[in-house]
């Protein structure tokens, strides 16, 4: 069952989160805005949390592709190439 918005948009503890509960509580808040039961004001609040959860999404996804290009490079492997969705 989710988590009522309120709980989703009270302040975290500093502890970090895993890129995959940032998706989850994500998904979670996109789910929550399409369906429009909910006051503008908190449609608003989601919004925002739900753009520092992509922010974050983000910076976790650009981390790891770092990391395997230092692995890459440093076991002298084939570089990466950009994916195209053909």
């Amino acid at each position: 069952m989710p988590q009522p918005l309120f709980a989703l948009l009270m302040p975290k503890k500093k502890t970090p989160v895993s890129f995959e509960e940032s998706l989850a509580e994500l998904e979670q808040l996109v789910s929550q805005l399409e369906q429009g039961d909910i006051s503008l004001e908190e449609s608003l609040k989601a919004f925002e949390r739900g753009v520092n959860l992509t922010r974050s999404c983000q910076a976790a996804l650009q981390e790891a592709e770092q990391k395997v290009n230092i692995l890459l490079e440093k076991n002298h492997t084939q570089t990466l190439e950009p994916f195209t969705d053909e």
